[in-house]
């Protein structure tokens, strides 16, 4: 091998591949997002190790209270302390340095030991039938954007997608997800406001199914979580699915606001208990101090965080990654 050989071989080794530029600007992206949250989160725990030398209570107390005040929640924080202070005595603690690193590397087995990350690949259906997604949420959580960018990725994986616009208790939202099926260019199903929500499910998988489409993302009504009128449809609209689909929904994705804190924690648990939610989807992470929150709703639900939004731009719907997203919490 001659000089320019080595020299190209050694070039081309040295830079980076284009999976390596896309996670780089993923990161970079998670990082920005994280902002608010990671001043309050780690500017707190960094107050609280200073000047520390071991694990004691003055420091637990410090760190229980940045933890809660990042919507940690209380029963997860009692989880992480307790973590921290096996570890802590098992290692040995030295520095703060290494507190840190320890810290860090607790979390992210809580949340491995739940299964928190699910992957964004789509299982589809051996039979050629569609993967069917129901999306729920309250009014306000960015719903309707999160499906806008869930059709948008999907499309760009080169899978076909058809909208649903079974949301018709709400002119606006069916005229947004018009508008998103329009600035995405995938098909929709829309029968307007007031129409029945399981019959549109219904047309839409329908119309995925005879067209052999892969991907069929179904709009739901984000009225009050409490009240059980909506709870009973969701249950219809399920059941009509599968007269078109046998094990439709494959996916119940729940989206929440991070940004409302504990509050979407109660949200959570409304659904959770009147539907099989099987994914999560966490939105406004970018415009609160409050992203401990995900960490809290992973390890209370033990439902995969499959989406956090971290954006407002369609590409800023990202897959929920637990190592990255703690990496970054505690980036200087």
């Amino acid at each position: 091998m001659g000089f320019f050989d080595i020299f190209k071989k050694n070039k081309a080794e040295a830079s980076p591949s284009v999976e390596e530029k896309e996670k780089a600007s993923d990161l970079a992206a998670l990082d920005q997002g994280l902002e608010k949250t990671k001043t309050s989160f780690f500017g707190k725990i960094s107050k609280a190790l200073v000047g520390r030398s071991t694990v004691d209570a003055d420091f637990l107390d410090d760190l229980e209270e940045a933890l809660v005040a990042a919507d940690v929640g209380v029963s997860t924080t009692v989880k992480i302390i307790k973590r921290l202070e096996d570890r802590a005595a098992r290692d040995k603690y030295i520095n703060t340095s290494e507190l840190n690193r320890i810290l860090r590397e607790e979390i992210i087995a809580l949340l491995d030991e739940q299964n928190t990350t699910q992957t964004t690949n789509f299982k589809y259906p051996s039979d050629g039938n569609p993967y069917v997604i129901m999306v729920v949420g309250v009014n306000g959580v960015g719903k309707t954007t999160t499906i806008g960018k869930l059709a948008y990725q999907i499309k760009n994986r080169g899978s076909s997608v058809i909208l649903g616009a079974a949301d018709t208790f709400r002119a606006a939202a069916v005229d947004q997800l018009i508008i998103w099926s329009e600035r995405v260019d995938v098909p929709i199903v829309s029968r307007g406001m007031n129409a029945d929500p399981a019959s549109v499910a219904f047309d839409t998988i329908q119309s995925a199914k005879a067209k052999g489409m892969d991907v069929a993302i179904i709009d739901t009504a984000g009225r009050l979580h409490n009240k059980v009128g909506l709870m009973n449809e969701l249950t219809k609209i399920k059941n009509v699915m599968k007269k078109v689909v046998p094990d439709a929904p494959h996916e119940v994705l729940l989206v929440l606001d991070a940004s409302t804190g504990q509050n979407a924690i109660e949200q959570a648990k409304q659904f959770i208990a009147a539907t099989d939610v099987n994914a999560i989807a966490l939105t406004k992470l970018d415009g609160t101090a409050k992203g401990g929150v995900v960490i809290s709703i992973a390890d209370q639900f033990r439902i995969p965080v499959k989406y956090i939004g971290v954006g407002e731009k369609i590409e800023d719907l990202r897959p929920f990654d637990k190592v990255d997203f703690i990496n970054s919490l505690f980036k200087d």
